[in-house]
């Protein structure tokens, strides 16, 4: 019996973390090893700027073509960020999931709250925590100094730690990330894991009564 053609739901993976603590390494890393798991594309209501594309970078629309969407439930989850407004469109998400695509999201705990509402049964969280207080603010002022930031913004993000990672709860998962590739194969081991979640394997049932009939 031919078994790679079974089909399997979409997830929907979501990685959060305080500024610094490695989110957007691992969310990179996992990119690269997996071929079926996609980046989801946020849509704003901000200027488009020179060199994005659009449905590439961002979906550009304008603020009543979002506040519709939100009305309509076409917004997964949403934020408005000093005036312009950033969401999940739904309707790209959900056709990956229903191809068998996972969609990656790296976003933080009120987006996740939103999602958690909306599609419980596809979503699958993950934080990731730094290893000390130490370590996190060491990371913050080395790329400080690429970013040139200042004492005040190092300290503003500092503090914003604190109130992110009070949510971590709030998630599935965990990881504590000391040493990045170690906390990449724990992602990619609770990734492997959820795949084979039997409520998303959508192929199993039909699967089973061909192998019964040959019992």
């Amino acid at each position: 019996m031919d078994i790679s053609n079974l089909k399997r739901r979409g997830l929907m993976y979501v990685l959060s973390s305080p500024s610094g603590a490695g989110k957007t390494t691992i969310a990179r890393q996992l990119i690269k090893q997996n071929k079926s798991l996609t980046v989801s594309i946020s849509m704003t209501t901000r200027p488009q700027r020179e060199g994005e594309v659009h449905g590439q970078d961002y979906y550009f629309v304008d603020i009543p073509t979002f506040n519709k969407m939100i009305e309509n439930e076409e917004i997964l989850e949403y934020a408005k960020v000093f005036d312009n407004y950033y969401g999940t469109p739904r309707q790209p998400v959900e056709d990956s999931l229903s191809q068998g695509k996972d969609v990656i999201f790296d976003i933080d705990w009120q987006g996740t709250q939103q999602l958690s509402e909306l599609a419980p049964n596809d979503l699958v969280t993950v934080f990731i925590l730094p290893p000390s207080h130490e370590e996190l603010e060491k990371r913050l002022r080395n790329r400080a100094k690429e970013t040139k930031e200042t004492e005040d913004q190092i300290f503003a993000r500092m503090t914003k730690a604190a109130s992110e990672i009070s949510h971590y709860s709030e998630y599935n998962y965990v990881i504590i990330n000391k040493d990045i590739e170690t906390s990449v194969i724990k992602a990619q081991t609770i990734l492997d894991a959820e795949r084979m979640k039997r409520h998303r394997l959508t192929g199993t049932s039909t699967f089973v009564r061909g192998l019964m009939e040959g019992l």
